[in-house]
């Protein structure tokens, strides 16, 4: 997909809509999607940074729009990938991958070295662990005897990894089976230096994919009201479209923008842009479920499958944003920037 463009972006709205909905409501089924997905190549998306990340974006939100469980995945496969290849890391063949990077203070993974270089022993336990129980792979951060975090490559169907089913309790975004992992013991890889994992650019360039997913799942949400709208001559439904298009044209726009950004500065430090570009879709996206609720009432709520899934699924995916303790951040942030920084 890295060299395809608009193609590859067709040939995976092409394949997404083979797959009836109804048959991904279960963790095996998104694993199998996501197996087809890779089969095909479509996986191999442009590294951020490297003069296509809006192509990476567009991606995402393609498969956001069509299935947002099975987007955690993608996302989570695609972004093992791209920290795999920054690292010159080896990925063996027919293999799928979870990223997870979530460090609660009651479950921690420790490291200990072996003789042979770069081999690891992993005991503990990590959480929101999504897609555990239906990936090959796991890339996830540990601590070693130095108290310094580390990447770790792990092989789940090894001795010594217990994928539990504690954890996850959710409605939204159920399907993702984001449960925790128990390690005794396991063997593990070291992928990059200690503390590599958060200092490289790809970090916060990752972090803005994220949005692209939010923002594909809300588009979706908006052609149901615009087709609505298109059927029946409803001045509120249309007041609410003007909405919505408001709110999805400036989110794009944003992250059309960011992607340029990126590309144009692949090695800096990303963190101001992305966190803009969070905040901006998320708050977007918040808009977008909102005025399409008011203007279709219950309808998509219980009347159609695919959307009263989405409806579920996007308000937690959004979480993956701290709401204003990320605005606060975005805040230190922008206090530092010269007067008159917004102007045009």
């Amino acid at each position: 997909m890295t060299g395809g463009g608009t193609r590859s972006l067709e040939r995976l709205g092409a394949l997404l809509n083979e797959w009836p909905h109804p048959t991904l409501h279960h963790p095996e089924a998104l694993g199998h999607a996501l197996q087809g997905l890779c089969a095909a190549g479509l996986d191999q998306l442009p590294q951020p940074g490297g003069g296509h990340t809006l192509q990476r974006w567009q991606a995402l939100a393609t498969v956001a729009a069509w299935d947002l469980s099975l987007c955690k995945l993608y996302e989570g496969h695609t972004d093992a990938l791209a920290i795999l290849a920054h690292f010159d890391a080896p990925i063996p063949d027919q293999t799928t991958w979870g990223m997870w990077a979530a460090e609660p203070p009651q479950a921690r993974v420790t490291l200990t070295a072996e003789q042979h270089h770069g081999n690891v022993r992993l005991n503990g336990r990590k959480a929101w662990c999504s897609g555990a129980g239906v990936l090959s792979h796991g890339l996830l951060t540990a601590w070693n005897t130095d108290g310094e975090q580390q990447l770790v490559a792990v092989a789940l169907g090894q001795p010594g990894v217990q994928v539990t089913n504690d954890g996850w309790q959710a409605v939204g975004m159920a399907a993702t089976g984001s449960v925790e992992i128990c390690f005794d013991e396991a063997r593990g890889q070291l992928i990059g230096p200690p503390g590599g994992y958060l200092v490289r650019p790809g970090f916060w360039q990752g972090g803005a994919g994220i949005a692209a997913c939010w923002h594909g799942a809300a588009g979706r949400l908006g052609e149901a009201l615009r087709r609505h709208c298109s059927e029946r001559d409803e001045p509120h439904a249309l007041a609410h479209l003007g909405h919505v298009d408001c709110a999805l044209i400036a989110a794009a726009s944003a992250l059309r923008d960011c992607a340029a950004w990126i590309d144009a500065n692949p090695a800096a430090d990303a963190e101001l842009p992305v966190r803009r570009v969070r905040a901006i879709v998320e708050h977007r996206a918040t808009e977008v479920i909102e005025h399409v609720g008011r203007a279709l009432g219950a309808a998509p709520y219980c009347r159609d499958a695919a959307l009263a899934r989405l409806l579920a699924d996007l308000p937690v995916f959004l979480r993956q944003s701290h709401a204003e303790r990320d605005l606060a951040a975005l805040g230190v942030l922008a206090a530092r920037q010269l007067q008159e920084s917004w102007m045009l």
